[in-house]
């Protein structure tokens, strides 16, 4: 009986709020930085645990950056809404890519992995590319929207136009690791987004 309680205390711990955590560890030190015993003393749960939930560290990390995408994406589902004009909508997408709280890491965990694994994991790369096609995917579609209500110029190939926005987007995901001056993340959203407001 005292066995059973202690195996059933062994499990005891919120898989999520372990992933979540998990997931801020690799997005501060980045994958190859992170061993396993950091992700044991972070998560606050056994070695065993770990291996038996979750699997080796590389399964770990996809399961974070699965993780990461679900809720990136669900902060951008809550926050545009129908009423909103195109640029109001694209801007927002700029805004939770850089105005995130202050206790997230900084900088995108996608980008950040992009960077540091692309080349060197090919299923990390797979899943990276997936992620971004569905963020551009998601402009093309507000930039149709738009086009059907007549706030962008139908002259526009939608396509070609959501790759250049999401460019940008990207890059302004790699500078929010370098300053936290609000007026250089304005002015290029700004300028970025201006191709819409001078086409109208």
């Amino acid at each position: 009986m005292k066995g059973g309680n202690n195996l059933a205390r062994s499990k005891e711990f919120n898989e999520e709020e372990a992933l979540d955590k998990a997931m801020e560890i690799f997005w501060k030190q980045g994958y190859e930085k992170t061993s396993i015993q950091d992700l044991v003393d972070q998560m606050g749960i056994h070695r065993r645990s770990l291996y038996d939930t979750f699997g080796d560290k590389h399964s770990l990390f996809v399961q974070t950056l699965e993780r990461y995408e679900s809720l990136i994406a669900a902060q951008i589902r809550n926050q545009i809404t129908e009423e909103m004009t195109t640029v109001e909508s694209i801007r927002k997408i700029f805004e939770l890519a850089v105005y995130s709280d202050n206790a997230s890491p900084k900088g995108c965990l996608m980008v950040n992995t992009a960077v540091e694994l692309s080349l060197l994991d090919n299923e990390i790369s797979q899943r990276i590319k997936s992620a971004f096609k569905q963020t551009e995917n998601l402009i093309a579609n507000l930039l149709i929207r738009g086009q059907a209500r007549g706030e962008v110029a139908s002259s526009f190939d939608s396509s070609e136009l959501a790759r250049y926005i999401h460019n940008a987007l990207i890059g302004v995901r790699v500078l929010v690791k370098m300053t936290a001056d609000p007026k250089e993340f304005d002015s290029t959203i700004d300028m970025t987004l201006s191709i819409l407001k001078n086409d109208q």
